[in-house]
């Protein structure tokens, strides 16, 4: 097992980057953590949740990378976790350009700067299932050697992430795991289906909103709870084989649409739903369940949450918050 001493997290004030910290900080009671933000008003969301003296932000555009390179010389951090990615989907169909420049740059100044300073830090590349695109079922369960067909420019971005990486590790041997992560339930992204669902849902129970709108529901997907996502990630630090890539995901397959009937059997009101044309991406992937045997295998990790708790999970944070 890895021991560490500084971490650096990029993107510490989006959802995945708020959720990972508060898990490091409770797995290891010595830990420093330090995190990149660029929004004022994101991180004065962030320290009300939580703070600690063992935690410490620090505002930067990861777009300098002489700033980067300067802050890596100043905290030398022996793990680094990049989560500093416009991560939205639907999004990159109308702002195709912006998405994928921003996800690319940002990825390669840090590759760059660990390069040029030739620090030894372990690098954790978050990417994402999305990356295999619309697989065929008789390509399921995806193994990591799966080809990558990425459909939305989002999904673009993460590839050129991904495939850039890989070139670090073969061409200039910087410590490097990538992790590629399918669907996880997060209450602090509401542009995610799941998220968009319980929200609505709230707000129909609060008599705010009539109709729960949605968008394709036949894709089939594994899901898993946000707290057995961030363990992985902590756990792929401490376990994973440097130069490796994993696929992460859930044990429970099931459609967008059995997830919302889930969802809405929790619900004190009756629901009526409707399909909402603009949700809909030009293109979306069909199935995305993914082999985890390797990952499991290397790194001894098991979802814990089940589908159920999952669910009752991110409708009673939803409630909390509206």
């Amino acid at each position: 097992m890895r021991k560490f001493k500084n971490c650096l997290i990029t993107g510490i004030t989006g959802s995945g980057g708020s959720y990972l910290y508060e898990k490091i900080l409770e797995k290891d009671k010595n830990i420093i953590i330090y995190g990149t933000y660029r929004s004022e008003k994101k991180l004065r969301e962030l320290k009300k949740r939580k703070d600690s003296k063992r935690l410490k932000f620090i505002k930067l555009n990861l777009k300098d990378k002489t700033k980067i390179k300067r802050l890596l010389l100043k905290i030398k951090p022996d793990l680094i976790f990049n989560l500093a990615f416009i991560a939205d989907v639907r999004k990159s169909f109308d702002l195709p350009e912006k998405i994928m420049t921003n996800n690319y740059l940002l990825t390669v100044n840090l590759l760059e700067s660990l390069r040029v300073l030739n620090l030894k830090s372990l690098l954790i590349i978050c990417s994402s299932s999305e990356v295999y695109g619309d697989v065929k079922k008789n390509e399921t369960p995806i193994k990591e050697n799966q080809p990558m067909r990425p459909v939305s420019p989002y999904a673009v971005s993460k590839a050129f992430q991904d495939l850039i990486s890989q070139v670090y590790i073969e061409s200039y041997g910087l410590n490097i795991i990538i992790t590629r992560m399918f669907s996880y339930t997060n209450s602090r992204r509401e542009n995610l289906f799941m998220s968009a669902f319980a929200k609505q849902l709230v707000l129909i129970e609060k008599g705010n909103k009539q109709i729960l709108h949605h968008g394709n529901l036949n894709s089939i997907r594994c899901f898993q709870d946000i707290d057995d996502a961030m363990n992985a990630y902590w756990m792929t630090a401490l376990y994973g084989k440097i130069g490796e890539t994993y696929n992460i995901g859930g044990n429970q397959i099931i459609s967008v649409k059995q997830y919302l009937k889930q969802l809405i059997k929790l619900s004190t009101k009756k629901i009526k739903t409707k399909l909402d044309p603009p949700r809909l991406r030009p293109q979306d992937v069909t199935y995305q369940i993914p082999d985890v045997s390797k990952f499991k295998k290397d790194v001894n990790w098991q979802p814990k949450i089940t589908f159920k708790e999952s669910v009752k999970n991110l409708l009673y944070e939803f409630r909390k918050k509206y």
